[in-house]
């Protein structure tokens, strides 16, 4: 039984790689130029300034459970190209000091913004994937800082699924 699951874990991990390795980002490297960035996986979602230059978003939001963010240095060529919302890129939201500004900027659009009576602010939520469907949310109070972030499950309403 032990080695079946090893077995089933392997061949999941393996499947996910090979999946990963046919997304249209991974034809993106450093080096190339932005014009070569979007003839490959087309305009971006939004550009934003970065120190180093400009980054291009590419969010999957709100129904996908990825952003792809292209970082070019000032002459314009792609210096890094990853896809963010995961846990170690999450782990980086400092509570009071990140602004909403900074978790656009990091992150891109949110899946939803909500408001609800028990906080003072709006709450970005991030759809993502990590074995499972996820949420993270980032909770802002009335300055638009971070006061709270947190990753949380989704759960779908699935009629055909009864336990």
């Amino acid at each position: 039984m032990r080695i079946a699951r090893i077995f089933l874990l392997l061949a999941i991990s393996l499947f996910w790689l090979g999946a990963c390795a046919l997304h249209p980002f991974s034809a993106v490297s450093p080096g190339m130029t932005r014009e070569e960035v979007v003839a490959r996986v087309g305009q971006p979602g939004a550009v934003v300034s970065i120190p180093q230059g400009t980054r291009l978003q590419y969010s999957g939001q709100p129904t996908g459970q990825f952003a792809f963010m292209v970082d070019l240095d000032a002459g314009g060529r792609v210096y890094s190209a990853r896809q963010v919302l995961n846990a170690r890129d999450f782990a980086r939201i400092e509570p009071g000091k990140w602004t909403r500004d900074d978790v656009l900027r990091e992150f891109g659009r949110p899946a939803l913004v909500d408001q609800v009576a028990s906080w003072p602010g709006d709450i970005l939520t991030y759809r993502w994937y990590d074995l499972q469907d996820l949420f993270y949310w980032v909770y802002l109070d009335g300055n638009q800082v971070v006061q709270r972030a947190h990753p949380g499950m989704e759960f779908r309403n699935d009629p055909n699924d009864r336990d």
